[in-house]
């Protein structure tokens, strides 16, 4: 770590290592953006297809060398993370550039930026550049990692884009569908046509291969165009085909995280009670589960019932964690490469200790798929004595997965457990017996 220094715009550091890990941090507060990173692999300037953009809607690059790891948070520190694989890198490419977008406002918003490298086997930081001329840009390249003489190095960049995410990928030569502008898809459009002066640099080099270039050309434009937005699902469209968002196999991971509403902040007394409510709060995220051979079972920690990934249920719950937004929040995964064997899955929450109800809680579901875009949506408020809630509902349908938003509230009569409850509100038809941590 030692070795490690803050560098200046455009200057540039080698990068001795060969995987590292690609961190944009930040600090947290009322009223900052919400940071996404990026990456963009390019062949002289462009990409070579939409493929070559990694970012939370397409989170892996096909040949494994860049992969969107998504973001952590620790106190009012937020970080980001891509991983870059040189070894994976294809010959073709020489250069990764590292940006981020600001969805909410300008960077002039956001305090604390930075990027650092990271040795992936050592842990040492092998550069670091903190950006502090943000103003209105709502997308920035904060630096790349570019091939020279055969070694990689790493630039300090710092250039910002007002036009946000769409403005950057459009000027490295990505179609985008953003349907608040429909206009702008057939603008977009064009930007494929640079997209053939990358296979043309490799015949100069070795002829051969100048035939076979061209069919790979027409085949993206066959695809959708890059979807920027996040998929956001609501009361009034609550529900989404994984399919449709790419989301076919690898893990689908579902994530919970909370955190008490700021409102306690205006009344002393009330703010001890939050705070000391928020210490001891223990949501247990929990699964039902039929799959499509009759079994039905549940997935929790309560009994260390915590399923398993490679065999039935297909369904796998984290370690319990009892400290909402501070962390990782609750995680659980589902095996999308066994979808033909689930018919259907409700994920539910329910609250172990430290609180009588879900209300002022604001908690946050987000559906995560190894491939496509993630899907997330928010707990309305809870005006009742509700300890367990319905999140979401997946189905089996033709083979297609569909998520559905259900961010329904239960309140358990006396004597009934909130497994129980859920179970008699879904007719999933199970036996119940205590159980405990």
């Amino acid at each position: 770590m030692g070795a490690s220094m803050t560098m200046l715009k455009g200057t540039n550091v080698p990068v001795p290592a060969q995987a590292v890990r690609v961190e944009l941090g930040w600090r947290a507060s009322p009223g900052t953006p919400d940071v996404d990173a990026s990456a963009l692999l390019l062949v002289s300037g462009k990409v070579r297809s939409d493929a070559d953009f990694v970012f939370y809607n397409q989170p892996a690059h096909a040949s494994g060398a860049v992969r969107y790891e998504g973001k952590a948070t620790t106190g009012d520190s937020v970080t980001d993370t891509l991983a870059v694989d040189f070894a994976r890198i294809e010959p073709a490419i020489d250069r990764v550039v590292v940006a981020a977008s600001a969805d909410g406002g300008g960077f002039g918003r956001v305090s604390g930026l930075y990027v650092r490298i990271v040795d992936t086997a050592s842990g040492a930081e092998i550069a670091r550049f903190e950006s502090t001329d943000a103003t209105v840009e709502t997308a920035f390249i904060l630096g790349e990692l570019y091939l020279r003489q055969g070694a990689w190095k790493f630039r300090a960049v710092g250039q910002g884009y007002s036009t946000g995410l769409e403005g950057l990928a459009t000027d490295f030569g990505i179609s985008v569908d953003e349907p608040q502008k429909p206009q702008q898809a057939p603008q977009a459009q064009p930007s494929r046509q640079p997209q053939s002066p990358p296979p043309v640099v490799r015949p100069a080099a070795t002829a051969p291969p100048a035939v076979p270039a061209p069919p790979a050309v027409p085949a993206p434009p066959a695809a959708p165009p890059v979807r920027l937005t996040k998929v956001t699902l609501t009361k009034e469209a609550p529900s989404v085909s994984l399919a449709k968002q790419g989301g076919t196999s690898g893990e689908l991971r579902v994530n919970l995280n909370w955190e008490v509403r700021k409102q306690f902040k205006s009344w002393g007394a009330k703010l001890g009670r939050a705070i000391a409510m928020h210490a001891d709060l223990d949501l247990d995220l929990c699964a039902l589960y039929e799959l499509t051979d009759g079994s039905k079972g549940v997935v929790q920690s309560l009994g260390n019932a915590f399923g398993s990934l490679r065999q039935p249920p297909y369904i796998h719950l984290d370690g319990d964690d009892r400290t909402g937004a501070v962390s990782t929040g609750e995680n659980l995964t589902v095996n999308l490469d066994h979808k033909d064997r689930i018919r259907r899955v409700l994920i539910f929450v329910t609250i172990y200790e430290g609180a009588r109800s879900f209300a002022d809680l604001h908690a946050t579901v987000t559906l995560q798929p190894r491939n496509g875009a993630a899907i997330d949506f928010s707990l309305d408020e809870c005006t009742v004595p509700s300890t367990v809630c319905a999140l979401a509902l997946i189905s089996n349908n033709a083979g297609d997965l569909t998520v559905r938003r259900e961010a329904r509230y239960l309140v358990p009569e006396r004597g009934v457990s909130p497994q129980r409850t859920i179970d008699a509100a879904y007719g999933w038809g199970m036996n119940w017996t205590p159980g405990r941590k």
